[in-house]
Order: structure tokens, then C-alpha cells, then sequence
């Protein structure tokens, strides 16, 4: 399972943004289940970001957001993406080593 939240930041947050979005993302990634995790920006838009993580399962990412530090240091962040969509099952696909 993925999820992708995006975000829409001004270039003069951009620094105090991808200090939280890695506060959430170690967070996110102390939790069991979790695989991975990007921070990312839009190739032709510098304001729209993106936090992809990557989970063995629904249960395990939602396992993850209700735990107390995960909520303190990923939520507020999270809570400021674009209101979408952001869960994903991976139905396909391949890894290059």
C-alpha cells in the first residue's frame, strides 16, 4: 500500500516544510508495517510537494497514525494536504536494484 499526500508551498516555507515533512516521516517510520518513504517536489511547479510512504497494509498505516508520537509529529502535517484521496493499493508493479 502507498500514500500520497500532497502539498502546496510557498517557496519561502519550503525549508520549515521539508524539516516537518522528515519529523513526520521519522515518525511515520518507527511504526511496524512501514517500508519507505519520499519527499518530493514537482518537477515544473516548485510549490507542489509531495510525502509518498509506502505500508504492508492498510491496518499498519493506520495502526501508525493513531499512535501518540506519530500523531504529534505527522498529523499537523498532513492535516495541510491537498483534500484527496492519498491511500493506494499497489496492484502492480516492479522494483529496480
Amino acid at each position: 500500500m502507498i500514500v500520497i499526500a500532497r502539498f502546496t508551498v510557498s517557496q519561502e516555507e519550503t525549508d520549515d516544510f521539508v524539516a516537518r515533512a522528515e519529523k513526520a516521516v521519522e515518525a511515520l517510520g518507527s511504526r511496524p508495517g512501514f517500508r519507505g518513504s519520499w519527499v518530493g517536489r514537482a518537477a515544473d511547479d516548485p510549490t507542489l510537494w509531495t510525502v509518498v510512504t509506502e505500508w504492508d497494509g492498510p491496518g499498519y498505516y493506520r495502526r501508525a497514525i493513531s499512535d501518540f508520537e506519530v500523531r504529534m509529529a505527522a498529523v499537523p502535517l498532513l492535516s495541510l494536504a491537498h483534500d484527496e484521496p492519498t491511500a493506494f493499493e499497489v496492484v502492480s508493479g516492479s522494483q529496480r536494484g
